[in-house]
């Protein structure tokens, strides 16, 4: 396992930014051609019993989590996002591998992408919906997925030390 140093956080910029940037535009983009191709309810089986692409609005956390709530907690969970965006920016900065810095710039990533959903919609914009034998996972997105991803990764990379 490579360690960087804490004088390295700025050679491990581009890894960060770039990482960030990625997350974010993505997950923009893809709402944006949910938003515009499908209305909200709106279905497209992509693997019958399996996958489809949705058009679903989320005013709770993650997969849903605290969603019956009003204006009050769409703001608390913005202003809730925005703290962890800070607290996820100084944990990279005193990331000591390569790999916990690329895993919190994925969960920064996604943190922003549903924050400016939050802050402009109200709700965060969700659309890929997996499901087995009627089960259906709680919609997400690529903001989700991110987050999700950087989350195994991070505890991957604190547990292997």
């Amino acid at each position: 396992m490579q360690r960087v140093c804490r004088g390295a956080f700025l050679k491990e910029g581009h890894i960060i930014g770039l990482t960030i940037l990625t997350v974010f535009l993505l997950d923009r983009l893809t709402k944006s051609v949910i938003t515009s191709y499908l209305a909200v309810g709106d279905l497209i089986p992509v693997v019958p019993g399996f996958f489809n692409i949705v058009h679903v609005r989320n005013r709770g956390a993650a997969f849903g989590i605290f969603g019956g709530g009003g204006t009050a907690s769409v703001v608390v969970l913005a202003i809730v996002s925005a703290v962890a965006i800070a607290v996820l920016l100084y944990l990279i900065k005193e990331a000591t591998t390569r790999l916990q810095i690329f895993a919190l710039s994925l969960i920064t990533g996604g943190a922003l992408g549903n924050l400016v959903d939050r802050v402009m919609l109200g709700e965060v914009v969700d659309f890929l919906d997996l499901y087995a034998r009627g089960y259906h996972w709680p919609a997400f997105n690529v903001a989700d997925s991110a987050i999700t991803v950087g989350v195994v990764l991070a505890l991957v990379s604190f547990y292997r030390k």
